[in-house]
């Protein structure tokens, strides 16, 4: 699932494209937005919350989407050829110079600008929201710290605790904090741990290719996420590949057992019944 960085870096991207342009398509491929018309509409900003995205249109009109698992949006040249088929496209926004096609984008609405807060209300603290401070830091800390014995990888996911950290990013501050993501919340500082989640998405908000060991060579770039078949970078041991969560928060958890201590989970989930996407809902 894209991570809270990777929506930051696409909504750069959009602005860049839509920013200031009138639309002279604006289509919504969407059930309960299909006769939705937003063309004529000028494009006048894109904010992102955690791993939700508004594009803002003048006369207070914003559409909201989750990029879910599988959901992306593309710029394209006015003609040009889109990466994936047609029957994915969702969202289909064209002015003078580009055309942006959102891709499999998952809850989608359209809601008055000024509401917008209200669509995102459940979730913590976005770590790249631009008014960060010590106070939203203090916010995300008691929530964090608000169950001491929840598995601190589920907390790090849990959207409502503080909002932009995924998969990868639970795996690799596990890792720097040396705890297993097994461990419970109360086994870490978490002014550290926020502190850590914050700085790791705001140095990789507009880095194609995400980097927490601040060495960019190929392979070298993630401590232990996704490293089934190469070693932990800090000691060289073998990286294994747990079970944390269940049903549809189940995710798979990398961790060296040398470097980080503490309780461990299922076995490999590679062989695991998938539970049917219908039954997610995106936070």
């Amino acid at each position: 699932m894209p991570e809270g960085d990777t929506v930051y870096r696409t909504a750069a991207r959009l602005r860049t494209a839509l920013l200031d342009r009138v639309l002279t398509k604006g289509e919504l491929r969407h059930p309960r937005l299909s006769t939705v018309d937003l063309a004529g509409r000028v494009v006048v900003g894109a904010r992102t919350v955690g791993k939700h995205l508004f594009l803002r249109f003048d006369r207070d009109l914003s559409l909201r989407s989750h990029l879910g698992m599988d959901g992306a949006w593309d710029v394209y040249a006015p003609r040009g050829r889109w990466r994936r088929p047609a029957h994915q496209v969702r969202a289909h926004l064209v002015n003078a110079e580009h055309q942006v096609v959102g891709f499999n984008l998952h809850e989608m609405a359209l809601v008055p600008t000024a509401e917008e807060d209200r669509l995102v209300a459940h979730l913590g603290p976005d770590l790249l929201d631009p008014a960060w401070g010590p106070e939203l830091a203090a916010e995300a800390q008691a929530r964090l710290t608000a169950d001491p014995a929840r598995e601190l990888g589920l907390a790090l996911l849990d959207q409502r605790v503080m909002a932009g950290v995924g998969n990868v990013y639970k795996a690799e501050i596990c890792h720097i904090l040396r705890v297993s993501p097994w461990s419970p919340v109360s086994a870490v500082s978490a002014a550290e741990a926020v502190e850590l989640a914050r700085d790791l998405l705001e140095r990789n908000k507009l880095r194609v290719d995400r980097c927490t060991t601040g060495d960019t060579r190929r392979g070298r770039e993630l401590w232990v996420y996704g490293r089934r078949r190469t070693p932990c970078l800090r000691c060289g041991g073998a990286v294994v590949a747990g079970v944390q969560g269940a049903d549809v928060r189940e995710r798979v958890a990398y961790f060296c057992p040398v470097c980080q201590p503490g309780p461990r989970g299922g076995a490999d989930p590679g062989a695991r019944a998938q539970t049917p996407r219908a039954t997610v809902r995106y936070l």
